[in-house]
């Protein structure tokens, strides 16, 4: 699924959106140059896999956030974690480096990635920030929407608590 087919999943099932174009944008510092409508909904987001290559994650935590993956790995009792290669990336993901994103999943035929996302995206607004499988692009939705399209696909969701992300 590419970004027209984002845009149009959404739009069929009714989920409110709204959408902010600009320039790409590779990581956290170039997003934070960006004027953004919901700027402290901004997703930040890692895949990573075991040292096996037989379990893989989508971490989604908010852009001022960082993850401890020792922490996840203790508390999710995962074998040792690393980041995926470009190439499982896009093999399992369709996405390029720049690009990841949540909606990424929606390429994963065979629901390899389980999607862990920070429970503060659920609190005051609800609301969450992530790419359209393209980074010149943010999508704002409610974040237990982004979760039920994931869920619906066949991914496993987990919301992340505290531990293991720290500002």
């Amino acid at each position: 699924m590419d970004k027209a087919g984002v845009y149009a999943c959404l739009k069929g099932l009714g989920i409110w959106h709204e959408i902010t174009e600009h320039k790409a944008v590779y990581n956290m510092e170039e997003t934070f140059q960006l004027e953004l409508p919901y700027p402290e909904a901004e997703a930040k987001n890692l895949f990573i896999r075991d040292d096996k290559k037989e379990n893989y994650y989508l971490i989604t935590v908010r852009g001022n956030k960082r993850v401890d993956l020792k922490a996840f790995r203790k508390e999710n009792s995962t074998r040792p974690l690393k980041f995926a290669s470009e190439r499982d990336l896009m093999s399992i993901m369709g996405l390029t480096p720049g690009a990841v994103t949540p909606f990424g999943l929606l390429n994963d035929e065979e629901k390899r990635v389980s999607f862990f996302i920070d429970e503060d995206f659920l609190k005051g607004k609800g609301i969450i920030g992530v790419h359209p499988n393209d980074n010149t692009a943010t999508v704002w939705l409610m974040a237990r929407d982004l979760m039920d399209i994931i869920r619906n696909h066949g991914n496993k969701v987990e919301i992340l608590l505290r531990g293991g992300v720290r500002i």
